[in-house]
């Protein structure tokens, strides 16, 4: 779309890529932790657009919806290199848990109980429940537990947020990350499980799951979190 003086109509031009951008954003939310809000990829993707109408060239060869994309998914991507899903100090208590989880799944061979971790952490039971509470684990996988992660080529999020449907090793990789996650779901205690369930597969909220079980919700809060640690500490070697 061209205006009178021969240049690319912009705001008609971003009326109708918008819905990529939308799409494009939807297709990357799947694979991203629930603290990251869609409209801020949305966001950052119509920065990404507006960027691709100032510097598409036709002379490239390239279609505008190829070269579009691209930029849309790059600043997508740029938004999350700048946002710290977790403060430091949460995050080092969820690595903490990962850690006297490790320990003593070492120790016992089998999926330790509460009492005992909280133990291992030289925590008492109550003060453990509560830093479980404070963690709010969601997320399976953090950036710095990837290699090339940050800025050097190839990082965690260019490899898994990039245009990777027709690769095929990603599309492999993609296939055993998910079959492993399943296999790691089915060792966790079965009330976890269940919460993993509703929460994942029936995409139930913390307070419907509280009703179900007939508990608070800052204990579905505080089990969920301990599921998270717990697959966290099996998938890493996945």
């Amino acid at each position: 779309m061209y205006n009178a003086t021969g240049r690319l109509d912009r705001d008609s031009m971003i009326r109708q890529y918008l819905p990529l951008v939308h799409k494009l954003a939807h297709h990357m939310i799947i694979k991203l932790p629930a603290s990251v809000e869609l409209d801020d990829l949305v966001q950052a993707g119509m920065i990404g657009l507006a960027d691709a109408l100032t510097r598409y060239e036709s002379s490239q060869g390239v279609q505008f919806e190829t070269f579009a994309s691209q930029r849309i998914r790059g600043a997508m991507i740029d938004e999350l290199r700048e946002v710290d899903w977790m403060s430091r100090s949460s995050r080092k208590s969820q690595k903490d848990i990962e850690k006297a989880l490790h320990r003593l799944e070492q120790t016992l061979g089998r999926q330790p109980q509460e009492s005992e971790i909280a133990a291992e952490l030289g925590l008492k039971l109550a003060e453990y429940q509560s830093l479980l509470g404070r963690v709010r684990g969601t997320q399976l996988v953090y950036l710095e537990d990837m290699p090339g992660h940050g800025d050097e080529e190839g990082s965690f999020l260019d490899r898994n947020l990039g245009d990777t449907q027709a690769d095929p090793v990603n599309l492999l990789q993609d296939h055993r990350m998910r079959q492993s996650l399943v296999a790691a779901i089915k060792t966790l205690p079965e009330r976890e499980q269940l919460i993993m369930s509703m929460y994942y597969e029936q995409d139930m909220n913390l307070k419907e799951i509280a009703l179900v079980l007939e508990i608070t919700e800052s204990r579905v809060c505080q089990l969920h979190s301990q599921s998270i640690a717990r697959l966290r500490t099996k998938m890493r070697n996945h």
